[in-house]
């Protein structure tokens, strides 16, 4: 599994996670809002019985909000044991990176979400940028989130 991504894309941007956190894609469903979450934490959803907290990256990255429509898929990883959803505009297909085609992200990304990003893949002449699963929540906010999903 090492070099396999998979790809989305966001604000017509794209990306990639590593596949080994990726569980399973789904369609967009209804979410149950849950009070006091960060805004980016849309709620929750029932995933054959398992409670599942959804997060929209759109808002995580502090994009734009767009209606979700029928391209619009969750994307359950596993973090730390607990599944999350992540909400993104579309899917495309897994792609494999070798190792020496991903770079560190450039020094000037000293903004907040640069934190996210676990480098720059190279595709011919394109680039993904490769987020990184277990830097998108805030330690505290890992912790809410796991206490939302029984083990």
């Amino acid at each position: 599994m090492k070099g396999r991504y998979l790809g989305f894309r966001v604000h017509g941007e794209d990306y990639g996670i590593e596949i080994q956190y990726v569980t399973e894609i789904i369609g967009i469903q209804k979410i149950a809002a849950v009070p006091e979450m960060p805004d980016f934490i849309k709620g929750v959803i029932n995933l054959r019985g398992q409670v599942i907290p959804v997060m929209d990256v759109r808002t995580r990255f502090r994009m734009p909000f767009q209606e979700y429509n029928e391209r619009t898929c969750v994307i359950v990883v596993n973090h730390d044991e607990h599944p999350i959803g992540l909400v993104v505009d579309s899917v495309n297909e897994v792609t494999s990176i070798p190792e020496e085609n991903v770079c560190e992200p450039p020094r000037v990304a000293h903004n907040e979400s640069a934190r996210y990003i676990r480098g720059i893949g190279k595709v011919g002449d394109e680039v993904r940028i490769i987020l990184d699963v277990s830097k998108l929540l805030y330690g505290s906010e890992a912790e809410a989130l796991a206490q939302m999903t029984p083990a």
